[in-house]
């Protein structure tokens, strides 16, 4: 299928974002401010926008993750950093990162001038962690970290907007990863995919016997044309919720945004594995 304009610009800013969970830069100053491990680090900088919150909220807005990997990691990181704390070191990490791969000749003034316009644009109702990063303020006087905010704002409210979509379709968390594995390769997807969201091999067995029983899986585990089917409406129904930021810096502003954002991305993909549980694929 021919990539909608809304996930080409996804593939842009996806990886911009998530420099923030396999760059060293950002690792070291998760560290530096007093969380060790990949996890904690995780789990605080990406829900610090919510404020010091427990388990619950962060497993409803994650969604793919299972409730005792994040018990494991919430409330208690908020014992060893804050919130605000952690919103420092995750944009100076991201920062440090992307400062060092990027090339001197891109415009970045440019890029994130545009890509700012796009996250104001950013519809709320509904966008739990898209508003609340968009609440948050604005960089100052450093287009890279306004850059890298942008791309945050809008990832996390696209995501906002899948995560209905899968509600809609009627998946659970662990369901919906054991699909997503189906759609490729069930075994070595699932070898990444379950640890990385801490469902057990009981909980992946029996997500996989109910998307069975609903049609959706062959038997050897692989996507019927049933479960392709609903990955082509829950896709589009994510492209639909997504499209408003775009809508609104209109076409030429969006093209152009798309552009800039290019040798950028390019660049920041780097840093993030191959394959990865958050689904950027290859080099833009």
């Amino acid at each position: 299928m021919t990539p909608s304009r809304e996930q080409r610009l996804w593939s842009l800013f996806e990886p911009i974002h998530a420099v923030t969970y396999f760059a060293p830069q950002a690792r070291s100053a998760f560290e530096a401010a007093g969380l060790r491990g990949f996890w904690r680090g995780y789990f605080a900088g990406r829900s610090a926008p919510l404020g010091a919150v427990g388990p619950g909220p962060v497993f409803a807005a994650f969604y793919g993750f299972a409730s005792q990997m994040v018990t494991r990691a919430l409330p208690d990181v908020w014992t060893r950093i804050t919130p605000a704390t952690a919103l420092s070191a995750r944009v100076a990490g991201a920062v440090d990162a992307l400062r060092a791969v990027l090339p001197a000749d891109v415009d970045l003034v440019g890029a994130s001038s545009l890509l700012r316009e796009a996250a104001l644009g950013i519809d709320r109702p509904g966008r739990v962690l898209g508003s609340a990063n968009a609440d948050l303020p604005w960089p100052e006087d450093d287009p890279l970290a306004v850059l890298w905010h942008a791309a945050t704002v809008l990832r996390e409210h696209r995501g906002d907007g899948h995560v209905a979509a899968l509600l809609v379709a009627g998946l659970e968390g662990c369901e919906t990863l054991v699909w997503r594995a189906s759609l490729v390769d069930p075994v070595a997807a699932q070898g990444m995919l379950q640890p990385a969201r801490g469902w057990t091999d009981d909980e992946w067995s029996a997500a996989a016997e109910r998307l069975a029983a609903r049609g959706w899986l062959g038997p050897d585990g692989r996507a019927t044309d049933k479960a392709r089917q609903v990955h082509e409406e829950v896709e589009a129904t994510t492209d639909r919720l997504a499209s408003g930021p775009w809508d609104r810096l209109g076409e030429k502003d969006t093209e152009r945004c798309r552009e800039l954002l290019t040798p950028i991305a390019r660049e920041a993909w780097t840093y993030l594995p191959q394959p990865n549980p958050i689904g950027v694929g290859g080099r833009p």
